[in-house]
């Protein structure tokens, strides 16, 4: 194990739709052995926000998966249903800034209006300077600047996005009065003194415009590190059935062995369960051996 980085917080944070799959096995593996080969501190959220999409009894069942993979935490798990005050709060911060307004658009008219960018349509303003006659605020967006916004991920290099250019003025509060994830994951990330991301790549675009929100409530910055998406022995993006398949909590390193050789590490060998899995792994962990395959 290397030194210690000192004050290394990590964290992994599912949504519980559903058991644990593949694809966030991999993720929360990058993530805990990053934290641990560093001597940090890893901690679990449950981004319950959405609660219509829930599986009731998934949460638990995805936390006693992870300790069967002998992923543990080191704080209890923290639950975004708990946490409605303080995204409120965030909210409200912007607000007094002038940095919000409400939109009364719908997501067909959106689309309808919009050309599209790296996450589909591109808001196109249309409530930017006010509610149009005889319309009703439905959401609460952001109004993003013409700046880019630059950062270093630890895997995929240098990035540049230009969030009011790829993304539009996004959306904070949706319409049935969920806070949004990019606010609500921006203010647990502080709370929980998260310095350091390890996550899929697929929320690379995510970060520019979670950054931009850290600028504006004067929240830190945290370091960023994205994972690709899973490869096939044929270098071949895993298909979304197989990485979605739930893995197996009473047979957990087969899913283990497979997934740590498509974080690009050295192979484990003669290691009989998790935690002597670990105890290999952590010592051989380099985050620099990480395929490099994804761009905002």
């Amino acid at each position: 194990m290397r030194g210690r980085t000192r004050g290394y917080r990590g964290r992994f944070a599912p949504s519980p739709t559903g058991p644990l799959h593949f694809g966030s096995l991999f993720a929360a593996m990058a993530s805990y052995a990053d934290a641990r080969a560093h001597g940090g501190v890893w901690l679990v959220r449950i981004e319950d926000l959405d609660r219509a999409r829930e599986v009731a009894g998934a949460a638990k069942r995805m936390l006693d998966t992870l300790e069967r993979f002998g992923l543990t935490w080191d704080e209890p798990p923290l639950y975004q249903r708990d946490r409605t005050v303080a995204y409120a709060a965030a909210l409200a911060q912007l607000d007094s800034h002038a940095l919000t307004y409400p939109c009364g658009c719908t997501r067909a008219e959106v689309a309808a209006l919009s050309r599209v960018g790296v996450e589909g349509p591109i808001y196109p303003g249309t409530c930017r300077t006010g509610l149009p006659k005889g319309r009703k605020p439905r959401s609460v967006r952001l109004k993003t600047t013409a700046r880019s916004v630059c950062f270093h991920d630890r895997i995929q290099g240098d990035q540049k996005q230009r969030v009011a250019k790829t993304i539009g003025d996004f959306v904070l509060r949706r319409a049935d009065g969920i806070h949004a994830y990019q606010l609500a994951v921006v203010v647990d990330d502080a709370w929980q003194g998260v310095t350091h991301i390890v996550r899929g790549a697929d929320l690379l675009s995510s970060t520019p415009r979670q950054i931009l929100l850290q600028d504006y409530l004067g929240l830190p910055r945290p370091s960023y590190a994205h994972i690709p998406l899973m490869l096939d022995a044929q270098g071949r993006k895993l298909s979304k059935a197989l990485a979605s398949a739930p893995v197996d909590p009473a047979d957990p390193l087969p899913a283990m062995h497979r997934a740590w050789q498509g974080l690009g590490q050295i192979p484990i060998r003669h290691a009989g369960s998790p935690p002597a899995f670990w105890k290999q792994a952590l010592a051989h962990w380099r985050i620099e051996r990480i395929p490099k395959c994804a761009s905002i």
